[in-house]
């Protein structure tokens, strides 16, 4: 399988970022999109909102379907699934990427913070994952794809960050249990993450903006890469924890160039991508400053 025509993707937020490449890359196949997302108003400092992610993806030449949808909330949540099989007939790929973070110790992270990460980034994920696993049972090459980290369970990963690097990991938990849970059912589910920092409005605003901006890639190595997971074969590739260039590697790209926003500037590593993974051929990047010091949203 080398295209997604006529898939049906449900992505938790999809208004802009990452799911949004995730969407348009569908989109250049011919799929349908659910954006289900709770942005339907312009946010000051992010661009994009359903409805104009929706307008994206139509230009893109997929069919988008709009969805105002809290993931904390249950009943929204099987809501916009019922919404989304009701107007394309199924549901073929799950993607969570709707995530929330915050950058602060113990003491800096307040309890109201702390249930908002793990009520998105943990709760959320598994809640749209099991009400869109009786759908993606019905279809012909089923995927859960969860935007989340390998597991490489070093101190250093959360000495500076503890809760959200728990809800973070707990979304990555959601894909052990969840492949195995699912492998005799040929659902599968896998994770993919960034091995650079990503061009993302929320890494300019909190990660030191434009410096950190160019040191990115673009999200669109995140979009083709998470396109060669969901055409693979669902009973052959489950279970697995990806970097997106390796991915792509294994697919046949061996220019990563174009995915550079300033091919003058050194790509700065992203968070939780472990110390002993080894990039593609050719592909330089540098060292994290400090470990909590630039942590990328997701």
């Amino acid at each position: 399988m080398t295209s997604l025509k006529d898939k049906t993707l449900f992505i938790s937020g999809a208004s802009r970022g990452i799911g949004l490449a995730i969407a348009l890359r569908a989109a250049r196949d011919g799929a349908n999109v659910a954006i289900a997302a709770k942005t339907a108003e312009p946010h000051p400092k992010l661009k994009g909102t359903i409805y104009t992610a929706a307008e994206e993806i139509r230009a893109a030449g997929g069919k988008a379907l709009p969805v105002l949808c809290d993931i904390r909330d249950e009943a929204q949540v099987i809501a916009a699934i019922e919404q989304t099989v009701a107007e394309f007939g199924g549901i073929d790929i799950c993607v969570n990427n709707a995530s929330a973070i915050s950058l602060t110790n113990s003491q800096g992270t307040d309890m109201k913070r702390f249930d908002l990460m793990i009520d998105i980034n943990t709760r959320g994920t598994f809640m749209v994952s099991k009400y869109c696993i009786p759908h993606l049972k019905k279809a012909a090459n089923p995927h859960i794809l969860m935007l989340s980290p390998p597991l490489d369970m070093k101190t250093k990963w959360f000495e500076h960050s503890t809760a959200y690097t728990m809800a973070k990991f707990g979304m990555s938990m959601c894909v052990l249990g969840l492949s195995g849970e699912l492998k005799s059912a040929g659902v599968a589910v896998n994770a993919l993450w960034p091995r650079t920092t990503i061009a993302t409005a929320a890494v300019g605003n909190l990660l030191g903006g434009e410096a950190m901006i160019r040191a990115s890639r673009t999200p669109e190595i995140m979009g083709d890469a998470a396109h060669a997971i969901l055409t693979r074969p669902a009973r052959e590739f489950t279970g697995q924890f990806c970097i997106d260039d390796k991915v792509l590697y294994a697919s046949g790209v061996r220019d990563f160039e174009h995915y550079r926003v300033d091919r003058s500037v050194p790509l700065m590593s992203d968070f939780f991508v472990p110390d002993d993974d080894v990039p593609p051929p050719g592909v330089t990047v540098q060292a994290l400053p400090s470990v909590g010091a630039a942590q990328t949203p997701r």
